[in-house]
């Protein structure tokens, strides 16, 4: 099974891409945003500074996108990393393509774009998401709309649709090829609304 690379270091003694992905002009405006964000004035973030942030309070999803920010056993994020969380939803450039291949890969790349994906659905961390994971962030992204019923069907068509190995899990190489869908959301639909509400 392909191992998620869930370190905040991914890029360890490689260069660090996040101040590439976005302008200086960005930059000064994501800084400001910060600032405004952090209520304790000590140049970090608590998980409840993003909660008082009302787009994300009502985003039914809203408490993974908020995880996100925070690597494993951590309760505050710096500015580097409130960046390199937003760069995952900022667009591709049309240049990746032509990349330095032996550079590191950008944060908002397709690939990251995909494992950042993937660990929004992986609630248990196991690098592989279950029915029950699965139907988890389904009911959060549509509450009582839809009967528990009609979620289990979609939830069970997924997984057989997506997993190859017969394990009744979709692992991460079973997501991307997949993964359009997400991808596409991440890209199209989550990045302006979401930088919106942050910038």
């Amino acid at each position: 099974m392909e191992k998620v690379n869930r370190s905040r270091d991914k890029q360890k003694g490689k260069k660090d891409t996040t101040a590439e992905v976005f302008s200086h002009s960005q930059i000064t405006r994501l800084y400001s945003r910060f600032t405004s964000l952090d209520k304790g004035e000590n140049g970090t973030l608590s998980r409840e500074d993003f909660q008082r942030i009302p787009e994300l309070a009502i985003n039914p999803l809203g408490d993974r996108i908020i995880n996100a920010f925070f690597p494993e056993g951590e309760d505050q994020v710096n500015f580097r990393g409130f960046m390199r969380t937003l760069a995952h939803f900022r667009p591709i450039e049309d240049n990746e393509k032509s990349k330095d291949q032996n550079g590191p890969e950008p944060l908002n790349s397709r690939s990251n774009k995909l494992h950042f994906a993937f660990r929004l659905y992986d609630l248990d961390k196991d690098d592989k998401i279950s029915r029950d994971e699965l139907l988890q962030v389904l009911r959060m992204m549509v509450g009582v709309n839809i009967s528990d019923e009609q979620l289990g069907s979609i939830a069970d068509r997924t997984i057989q649709e997506a997993d190859q190995d017969g394990d009744s899990a979709i692992s991460f190489a079973e997501f991307v090829k997949v993964g359009k869908l997400h991808f596409y959301l991440l890209n199209e639909t989550a990045h302006p609304c979401f930088l919106h509400t942050l910038t």
